[in-house]
């Protein structure tokens, strides 16, 4: 448009005369080159004309685009999806509307995917409109993904745990609206944060607070089922032992529209040592003593920064920080996680190719060591120890280079923006947004993951 706005001015701008007024004899039979159909005056300012006669033109060119925009997606121009009864995928971005996610998610050969359904650092956004709504549910079938294998993950502003009842309805009327557009898109299932006491309430307190809007959101809506994610348990943070998710259900009405998710990096962080089988095993008898398997409706799978206990809600890619590749393998071969949502929130560094690695590599986890003990192959193939290091390295390589990538884009905003980022007043930066829900934030986001919670 830059180009077409110059040769315009330039096609109508009068030449300079000594004297006389300028009798622009060759003006209109330039412009009328360009645009036949523009009636040009030359006693007009020049500025006249431009900005009549460039309308027509930007239609032209933005109704180009919306045609070409408009052929449909053919899975077949897709990456192929592995058939596994572990469902495993990423938390997908859902810029440009919540209908791409699912592309998004069938470009990294992904089983399962989480999204938000608006943004997740803004209290209101727009209603989703019906060509999303109606494309969405379209694009699920096209794809052949089942609405019990997306997992959509709250705002992360609400706390519906917060003592301050003004501050609890105004979470509650964001969680509500959460659920509603999830029930638009038929979809069945809703992740979010429990929440936290801010430092001036008992936890038991917050979480009858909890277990309160649940309570009336489920006689607001219909059929979603609401999930609870544990918690790396971090300052005043709810969920990050399975007594508390279980003190939260137990006050829960209905029981059929109630579940858990369990995110692997927070019960690491949380004193949960889920690095070996024994240890899954273990973890997983002592979910099913004090809440049931049968809440279990999905799973985040991520590695940890940080060690056993740590408290710290820090993500790592797959096999790349301190719980083992194997810790994931006896997890992708438990008979209570088949058909679940297994969702990965690990950096993606907003490249494909990061999410297409780790999931092709729990994919081949998957389908190793069923039908007999840890290691055990048949007909000479590599036992799980072998193909450990090799599975490893080809995360690694991967992240390496979109990494390197991401910190030079990152150099150069920062060098761009320095400028106004100098000018600005001290102290009249956007708030920054909790992930528990305490603040307000003016920032938004294109889906991508960020789930530190302190």
């Amino acid at each position: 448009m830059v180009e077409t706005r110059r040769a315009t001015r330039a096609a109508v701008q009068p030449q300079p005369q000594p004297e006389a007024k300028p009798i622009p004899a060759k003006r209109p039979s330039k412009r009328a080159r360009k645009e036949p159909a523009a009636d040009i005056n030359p006693d007009d300012e020049p500025g006249e004309h431009i900005q009549e006669a460039d309308k027509p033109a930007k239609r032209a060119r933005r109704r180009t685009s919306k045609k070409e925009d408009a052929t449909p997606p053919n899975p077949a121009d897709f990456l192929a999806r592995v058939s596994s009864p572990w469902k495993i995928g990423a938390h997908v971005s859902a810029k440009g509307g919540v209908e791409n996610t699912v592309l998004n998610a069938a470009r990294v050969g992904a089983n399962a995917f989480a999204l938000f359904v608006k943004s997740q650092r803004k209290w209101s956004s727009p209603p989703l409109t019906e060509q999303s709504i109606t494309t969405f549910k379209a694009r699920m079938k096209e794809f052949g993904y089942d609405p019990k294998h997306v997992l959509p993950h709250g705002s992360y502003l609400i706390n519906l745990g917060n003592p301050d009842e003004e501050k609890r309805e105004k979470s509650y009327e964001c969680f509500l609206d959460d659920l509603k557009r999830c029930e638009q898109l038929g979809l069945a299932l809703y992740n979010f944060h429990p929440g936290s006491t801010v430092g001036k309430a008992t936890k038991q307190e917050s979480i009858a607070h909890i277990a309160q809007c649940i309570n009336r959101a489920h006689k607001e809506t219909t059929s979603v089922v609401i999930v609870i994610e544990n918690m790396a348990g971090a300052g005043n943070i709810i969920g990050s032992q399975f007594e508390e998710l279980r003190d939260i259900i137990d006050l829960v009405e209905d029981k059929s529209r109630i579940g858990v998710c369990l995110d692997t990096c927070h019960m690491f962080a949380a004193g949960y040592d889920i690095s070996t089988r024994d240890g899954w095993e273990a973890t997983l008898q002592k979910f099913d003593d004090q809440i049931g398997l049968s809440y279990l409706r999905g799973m985040h799978l991520n590695d940890s920064k940080t060690p056993l206990g740590s408290k710290k809600d820090r993500h790592e890619n797959i096999g790349l920080g301190t719980l083992p590749l194997h810790a994931f393998h006896a997890l992708l071969t438990s008979p209570h996680t088949q058909n679940l949502p297994l969702v990965l929130e690990t950096p993606s560094f907003e490249a494909d190719a990061v999410w297409r690695a780790e999931i092709r590599v729990l994919n081949r986890l998957c389908a190793q060591g069923l039908g007999g003990g840890e290691g055990e192959r048949q007909g000479g193939e590599k036992t799980i120890e072998e193909d450990v290091p090799g599975m490893i390295d080809e995360i690694r390589a991967v992240v390496r280079v979109h990494a390197k990538g991401a910190e030079t884009d990152r150099g150069k905003g920062k060098a761009a923006s320095t400028s106004k980022t100098r000018a600005k007043p001290k102290g009249k930066g956007k708030k920054k947004a909790s992930s528990h829900g305490d603040e307000d934030a003016d920032s938004d986001s294109d889906g991508s993951c960020a789930h530190d919670e302190d």
